[in-house]
């Protein structure tokens, strides 16, 4: 057939990149072919746009086994053994059906797991919806917001793996363009990893798991494309989950790994049978023939085009010795799944597909799935559409303005969306939803792995370079208040059309900054994922990277979030921080109470921050704090009366030049809040590492009072806090 504009658009392809097509085949590439570089040469797929920065990241350390270049990244945790972990998104599937999106969202992540030959224990993801109560888009986010957590929950609990935290926001940026970030991680010994190569001349190439429908096609190209007025009708670009199917496909796949049979082994995820089989064939140098014809499908008369761009769910591609076929197919005999060998590994380099005795098509491996294009895009300053100066504020009632902020979507209590997850199953979780970073023990040592997400898109508006690394920061000190040391990192960013200068300058400015953070803070960047073109009828998200942190720690409950007991001294550890006018435009206290955003994010000292989460990790470990929390969103006020929501509220006493206001609800970074029966000691660990430490007052029963400004008791504070989303979805 003739390769038309309009066919070239709909495959979004560049004339230039349709050339570059021709002379790597020498001819006119068919439907088939052009489909398959389509996919392949995705923004989703290749990162043809943030490849040339995302070099810029750190991925090394003693402790990593594996960095970016495969299904997920691998850190060393002692003992021979060793976790694999990765975040995903699925935020344009999740506009347009948000069940099934988010549900195969956390079905991919879980698969880019289990393929590297570990066993999935924990997920949690950061999700970002429009506001619940804007005029024109509530009532379409209430349905999304209910969808994404209804589709999580659905699909990680059916599986059998625990949702154990994660992060939830909400702006009118994401009203057509929701995020849906799903974080995993999985353990196993050193000799169980596996890796997605096709390696050994001869040897079969075998398709286990699910039959191929017609779901999903062309879902990588959707996700590299603007939402438009049309979107609703790309319904069939979703792909359809079933979560029992992918348990048993995850049990299958672990044991017939044990056989020794298996050299290789890649989940069918985005772009299906074309993305497993050259992305294999790639990294081991050779080539693979498939013979369409023995694929299992579950709908009759499917096109080549179809099968290969398929992206119908759990399903597999593993590479088998020669001649030990049998073992592999007794196993997956065994839990009731197809397992067929669909071609073989060649030496050719070539990507060859068979259909009715016919060749199909005929790719080059390593043109197809690692020499797309890259662009080094121009870009120039990033999108600032918000003042630089603070408008006039001077607040009459600080009481009721904490009463507000802890109704606010962004602070108030997300049980509602985290009590539909089962989050305690397999027995690991010793610290779930809900508080600073989750933990969960591995059994088979004495260790646990603590993990945090964190992002804000706010902070990212006013300076992505900045925001990245308070990101970075906060999410380091989640971990910190839980006595972990942060040992790697996976990201996921999430920006608008980067064809826009404006937009890939914010891009480049938060991988920079993110870069910058990482290597301070000794969080090696092992993998994640880049989703670009988040933008609806040409309005942008907030640029929102997502950073996923994992730290390890000794397996012991961690202090509480809430004080304990009265009479327990409370010390804040790393000061009482300062802001300015222009800093306080992008805190919680602007957006809830003034609706306003302006200026410039938080100023951080990397240096003294590095400094404060190494004095909370101690007072931690060292058993001296019986309760920690970190001051984030909200500032210090909000961090205070967290604490105080399990009854036992503070006395604080606050000693400050600052306006009130500022005081109370500046957001600062480098400070933590503990309570301890042993002051002493505290104020020593703090004074070694030279950091400032503030005795704020002691604890006490029923009440939280911060100086003269607010005084409040705790039960309808925080009857208002747990209600508030509830609320704002009934309304």
């Amino acid at each position: 057939m003739t390769i038309t504009p309009d066919i070239l658009a709909t495959h979004r392809l560049t004339p230039d990149e349709y050339g570059q097509i021709v002379r790597i085949l020498g001819r006119e590439p068919n439907y088939t072919e052009l489909g398959i570089f389509s996919v392949m040469w995705s923004e989703h797929c290749s990162y043809k746009s943030s490849r040339v920065h995302l070099r810029k990241l750190p991925t090394h350390s003693p402790r990593v086994l594996q960095g970016p270049g495969e299904n997920a990244g691998i850190l060393d945790i002692g003992g021979g053994w060793a976790i694999a972990y990765k975040i995903e998104s699925h935020n344009h599937p999740s506009f347009i059906e948000p069940f099934q999106g988010a549900a195969t969202g956390v079905g991919g992540i879980l698969r880019d797991i289990f393929t590297m030959g570990a066993r999935p224990i924990a997920v949690m993801d950061a999700i970002r919806f429009g506001p619940l109560d804007d005029a024109e888009c509530g009532a379409r986010n209430k349905r999304i917001l209910a969808g994404v957590v209804s589709g999580i929950s659905h699909y990680g609990n059916c599986f059998g793996v625990p949702t154990v935290g994660g992060e939830t926001a909400f702006e009118p940026s994401y009203n057509g363009n929701p995020l849906v970030n799903v974080f995993a991680l999985g353990i196993f010994r050193h000799d169980e990893v596996f890796y997605g190569r096709a390696t050994g001349l001869g040897n079969s190439v075998i398709y286990v798991g699910a039959k191929t429908g017609r779901d999903g096609i062309h879902g990588a190209s959707m996700a590299s494309a603007e939402f438009t007025e049309e979107s609703k009708q790309k319904r069939p670009n979703v792909q359809v989950g079933d979560p029992f199917m992918e348990k048993l496909l995850l049990e299958a796949c672990l044991e017939a790994m044990r056989t020794g049979a298996i050299v290789g082994i890649q989940d069918m995820g985005a772009a299906g049978l074309t993305c497993s089989s050259c992305e294999m064939g790639s990294r081991a140098g050779t080539g693979i023939s498939l013979n369409l014809d023995l694929v299992p499908q579950r709908e009759r008369g499917m096109t080549p085009y179809e099968m290969m761009l398929s992206e119908s769910q759990e399903r597999m591609l593993l590479v088998a010795d020669k001649g030990r076929e049998e073992e592999v197919y007794a196993v997956f005999r065994k839990w009731g799944l197809d397992a067929v060998q669909v071609g073989e590994v060649t030496g050719d380099g070539i990507l060859r597909v068979w259909h009715k005795g016919a060749v199909v098509a005929e790719i080059p491996n390593r043109e197809l799935a690692d020499e797309a294009p890259l662009y080094n895009r121009p870009y120039t300053t990033p999108y600032k559409p918000f003042p630089t100066t603070a408008p006039e504020f001077r607040s009459t009632d600080l009481t009721g303005d904490l009463a507000r902020l802890m109704t606010a979507s962004d602070i108030c209590s997300k049980h509602w969306i985290w009590e539909q997850y089962d989050y305690t199953v397999r027995t690991n979780t010793v610290a779930g939803p809900g508080l600073d970073a989750a933990i969960v023990r591995i059994k088979e040592t004495d260790t646990s792995v603590a993990m945090s997400l964190d992002g804000n898109g706010r902070y990212c508006l006013l300076d992505p370079r900045e925001g990245a690394k308070l990101m970075v920061a906060e999410c380091c000190r989640n971990l910190a208040v839980v006595g972990a040391q942060p040992i790697g990192a996976t990201n996921n960013l999430n920006f608008g059309n980067p064809e826009r200068p404006e937009i890939m300058a914010q891009l480049v400015e938060a991988i920079e900054g993110m870069a910058e953070a990482c290597r301070h803070f000794e969080t090696p960047i092992t993998g994640g994922n880049v989703s670009l073109y988040n933008e609806t009828l040409g309005e942008a998200i907030f640029p929102t990277p997502v950073l996923g942190i994992v730290g390890l720690m000794k397996t012991a409950a961690p202090p509480s979030l809430t004080f304990r007991e009265a009479g327990r001294e409370v010390i804040l550890i790393g000061g009482l921080g300062t802001t300015t006018e222009a800093g306080f435009g992008g805190t919680q206290y602007a957006k809830a109470v003034l609706g306003k955003l302006w200026g410039t994010p938080p100023a951080l000292d990397m240096e003294y921050e590095k400094r404060v989460q190494e004095a909370a990790r101690e007072v931690v470990v060292s058993g001296l704090a019986e309760s920690a929390h970190d001051v984030s969103k909200g500032g210090l006020a909000v961090a205070l009366a967290e604490c105080s929501l399990g009854g036992v509220g503070v006395d604080a006493r606050l000693e400050t030049d600052l306006r009130p206001e500022h005081a109370l609800f500046h957001e600062g970074p480098s400070r933590v809040i503990v309570s301890t029966t042993e002051p002493g000691n505290v104020l020593n660990i703090c004074e070694r590492l030279r950091v400032e430490a503030v005795r704020l007052g002691v604890t006490m029963d029923g009440r939280l009072r911060i100086g003269a400004w607010i005084d409040t008791a705790i039960p309808p504070l925080r009857d208002a806090w747990r209600d508030a989303l509830e609320k704002q979805l009934a309304d």
